[in-house]
């Protein structure tokens, strides 16, 4: 079973209005719809946040921290 927490919130009166219609059309409770958009919005972050890990190690597989090849630095080091 999943402990549940009890948040309250603050909308304009505009975006309770919203909420209320959303999830009228969805037939849904405003919670429900609510998790839903967070739970949606997360993932998308979490998405974002990989690839940006992701880009930065790009070059680090091919040994390529800096703009010289480890085979021009072994052909240019004294032996």
């Amino acid at each position: 079973m999943e402990i549940t927490v009890r948040k309250n919130f603050v909308f304009d009166q505009q975006i309770a209005t919203y909420l209320e219609e959303l999830a009228k059309d969805a037939k849904k409770s405003m919670t429900a719809l609510v998790q839903e958009m967070i739970e949606e919005r997360y993932k998308q972050i979490k998405v974002k946040k990989r690839l940006k890990a992701f880009n930065r190690l790009k070059g680090s597989a091919t040994g390529l921290f800096t703009d010289e090849s480890i085979q021009s630095i072994k052909a240019n080091r004294e032996l």
